[in-house]
């Protein structure tokens, strides 16, 4: 479980990036997230020594595309369940229902989910506490899954999570290397499925990006640390 390791395999290795947090700062409103300066050289760098270079996001793959403009670069939207079929048009109206008297809540619906954004309310803890049980009681009457992020929640189908992507592309690349980089709480289960992934004799590195939401469970977990997109990108440009 160290970055050498893949590094010694690099031209076999999948290399699996998160977005928001990870190749982008945080921002207040996420249609206005942007990759740090230089993130498009070091990618395109990548995808021509390493076996992959996947991105891995809860977005619609169409934004990241948009902002990151690097030929042979995969990205897998929305939890890998892009392509799955739009949710029963009653969610939206009943997650609206619920956000409706909070102030600066941004409900954004992506069709195969829905995220609910709480940065811009006066106190985001208290917001994520008011609707976090109506939302989930939402999830449950239509089969679906809440799934938790930096002042977000997302209503998503069941099975939607960065695990399954992760494990699909390393088993469809033939990776015997694989490394995933993520800021949050919806990276833990990519970080478990390196670690199963390891049981099989595929060299992992985890790698946590550390800012000031970066959530304790997810930096137990990582093989590294690195302090924000910048180091990450850093770390990325030396391999």
């Amino acid at each position: 479980m160290s970055l050498e390791e893949v590094k010694a395999r690099l031209a076999r290795a999948a290399l699996l990036l998160d977005f928001d947090g990870t190749l982008s700062p945080i921002v207040v409103r996420s249609e206005e997230a942007r990759p740090v300066d230089g993130a498009e050289e070091v990618l395109a760098g990548l995808v021509e020594r390493a076996g992959s270079v996947t991105i891995v996001t809860g977005r619609r793959s169409g934004f990241i595309r948009s902002v990151l403009r690097v030929d042979g670069l995969e990205v897998i939207g929305q939890f890998g369940m892009e392509d799955s079929p739009g949710l029963h048009p009653e969610v939206l109206a009943e997650v609206n229902a619920v956000v409706g008297g909070e102030q600066g809540v941004r409900v954004v619906d992506k069709s195969a989910s829905i995220a609910v954004h709480v940065r811009t309310t006066p106190d985001p803890d208290a917001a994520t506490t008011r609707i976090a049980g109506p939302l989930t009681a939402i999830a449950e009457r239509y089969g679906l899954d809440v799934l938790p992020g930096k002042r977000v929640l997302e209503l998503a189908p069941k099975g939607s999570s960065k695990a399954a992507v992760v494990a699909e592309v390393v088993a469809r690349t033939g990776a015997q290397a694989a490394l995933y980089a993520g800021d949050d709480l919806n990276d833990e289960p990519a970080f478990d499925a390196l670690e199963a992934l390891a049981k099989d004799g595929i060299a992992i590195c985890r790698i946590a990006v550390v800012g000031g939401e970066t959530p304790e469970e997810l930096i137990a977990k990582a093989d590294l640390t690195v302090a924000g997109p910048q180091e990450l990108l850093a770390l990325l440009r030396a391999l």
